[in-house]
């Protein structure tokens, strides 16, 4: 279901209901999370007034699309929501390169 160069292509897929289970979890159908290995090439980046994710992709890769290569980098980014980083100025983040 996703094209052969999407990073989810690998991915297992989950086969849930569509009702809560005894937690009270909610369950659906999906792809269960992708396996995240450690980041390699990586520089610093210290998080300036205005930046944001997507930016950040786009002056180090020339594609602002990459901005999920650095929250992959920077497990304590909960989420692709914090793409403003409006709060972390003065933070050291990592760049990955590109590609693995």
């Amino acid at each position: 279901m996703f094209l052969k160069t999407s990073r989810y292509k690998d991915a297992r897929r989950f086969e849930g209901g569509n009702s809560g289970d005894e937690q009270g979890v909610l369950r659906c159908k999906g792809v269960r999370p992708r396996e995240i290995g450690a980041a390699v090439g990586v520089i610093e980046h210290v998080i300036q007034e205005g930046d944001r994710l997507d930016l950040l992709a786009r002056h180090y890769y020339g594609d602002m699309r990459l901005w999920w290569r650095i929250l992959d980098a920077n497990p304590d980014l909960q989420s692709g929501v914090e793409v403003s980083l409006k709060d972390r100025a003065g933070d050291v983040i990592l760049i990955p390169k590109a590609k693995e």
